[in-house]
């Protein structure tokens, strides 16, 4: 995979990032362990997990796999535990684990809106908590990533979700302001299309949609997102806070470039 930062640019470092077996997480795994971080993973399923942690202990990395489910406070305290046995703190959270389905806003009940900001919006609080309490407020200092969904204006189907990620950009930016006297630091990762296995799980006809929305006409890569956050935690990055960075190819300036539904 191929890197922009020098391959000490984290050295020294302690990543934890949510959903690490796939995707923009698994990426984003990556991408710290070639700038010579330390990486702890996590995520429901203990397969793909394993395969991260193979292949970057077999590339020279440390690394620990946690299954967890992060929608439970249990296991995020215990998975927090774990990472602070194994390397003794926490340097930087990147929080990517996330779901949705699509639909239209008339058929989301409320169970199924509450499932949705359970897992983007109120998992992310309660392991940002956890890692600010026991590792970054008392280690004088770290960075807390928080991933957003571009565009950023709402997005057709899903009415449920994109305003999780939204309150996810406001919390960034509250966050900074709160934790600055610790010397944390808090930023939104807001990635647009990005050619991922949950994008392709839509069909055909949905990835090629999603290509043909973005100005820079291609999806983005996850390692597009990976290098951008592992920029964010370097020295490089250290100057940044409380804003939102797109990583979009232009969608959020665009907009989706969808005629509105026709009225009944």
């Amino acid at each position: 995979m191929s890197r922009v930062l020098a391959p000490d640019a984290n050295a020294g470092r302690v990543a934890l990032i949510t959903g690490g077996g796939s995707g923009i997480g698994r990426a984003t795994a990556r991408g710290f362990a070639a700038t010579g971080a330390s990486v702890a993973i996590c995520g429901r399923r203990a397969d793909p997990l394993e395969e991260v942690r193979s292949v970057l202990e077999t590339g020279g990395a440390e690394c620990v796999a946690v299954p967890c489910d992060v929608r439970e406070p249990k296991q995020v305290n215990d998975l927090v535990g774990v990472v602070l046995e194994r390397f003794g703190t926490i340097d930087v959270l990147v929080n990517n684990a996330g779901g949705q389905f699509e639909a239209p806003a008339e058929e989301i009940s409320l169970e199924g809106w509450r499932a949705v900001h359970r897992l983007a919006l109120d998992a992310a609080w309660d392991l940002t908590h956890e890692v600010a309490m026991r590792a970054m407020i008392p280690g004088h200092g770290g960075l807390v990533v928080f991933v957003g969904f571009s565009p950023r204006r709402g997005i057709p189907g899903f009415a449920h979700a994109a305003p999780a990620r939204a309150a996810l950009e406001n919390l960034a930016a509250s966050l900074a302001l709160e934790w600055s006297r610790h010397a944390i630091r808090s930023v939104c990762v807001v990635p647009g299309n990005i050619d991922t296995e949950g994008l392709a799980g839509y069909g055909e006809q949905a990835v090629e949609d999603a290509r043909r929305q973005v100005p820079l006409g291609r999806l983005g890569s996850p390692e597009e997102v990976a290098d951008v956050i592992a920029f964010l935690a370097s020295p490089g990055g250290g100057y940044v806070t409380g804003s939102s960075v797109l990583v979009d190819g232009g969608l959020d300036a665009w907009g989706q470039g969808e005629p509105p539904p026709p009225p009944e």
